[in-house]
């Protein structure tokens, strides 16, 4: 299959094995995910908790940051 052919190629050319390429895909995925999903939780969070948002230009003018 085309993802296997890519990664002998990759692994060759690199001289790594492909197990270090697996792993480094599968922890970089991992990572991904655990973003989304503690993000998501936060913003679930965030809307249930019925607090009020601070509109960008806001903080912006807050802390000097506005154009």
């Amino acid at each position: 299959d085309e993802l296997a052919q890519r990664l002998s190629i990759l692994a060759k050319a690199t001289k790594r094995t492909k197990s270090h390429f697996i792993r480094e895909a599968l922890e970089r995925a991992i990572e991904y995910m655990e973003d989304a999903y503690l993000a998501e939780t936060a913003y679930e969070d965030f809307i249930r908790s019925g607090e009020e948002s601070i509109p960008l230009e806001a903080v912006e003018r807050k802390f000097g940051l506005a154009e």
